[in-house]
């Protein structure tokens, strides 16, 4: 498993959800996005290669990757004024984004 192209499919895959919904914002999104992955890419990195080698389940990793949904803070979208029911709501669409793209990657 390639876990630096797993990256890149991660940040090009919630750079577009992100447009979807806020396509005045995607610039700005995109360091959002960055930071966040930045921050947790060893713990992906670790719980991807765990799920690869069968050592957890696919519910196992996205209890895991759920656990890090305070780390994304979308700066972006909270200076934007957007509020905090949208943001849990996008939070969420990102969290299943990234189960999604490691399901097509890993499994």
């Amino acid at each position: 498993m390639d876990f630096e192209k797993l990256l890149k499919e991660l940040k090009s895959s919630l750079i577009e959800l992100f447009g979807e919904k806020w396509e005045d914002l995607k610039g700005e999104s995109k360091k959002d996005i960055d930071q966040f992955l930045e921050d947790s890419k060893e713990k992906l990195k670790r719980w991807t290669e765990l799920l690869a080698n069968g050592d957890i389940t696919l519910e196992d990793y996205e209890w895991l990757i759920k656990s890090q949904k305070d780390l994304m803070l979308m700066q972006a979208l909270h200076s934007a004024g957007v509020n905090k029911i949208s943001l849990g709501h996008f939070k969420n669409k990102v969290i299943k984004t990234i189960i999604d793209v490691v399901k097509t990657v890993v499994l």
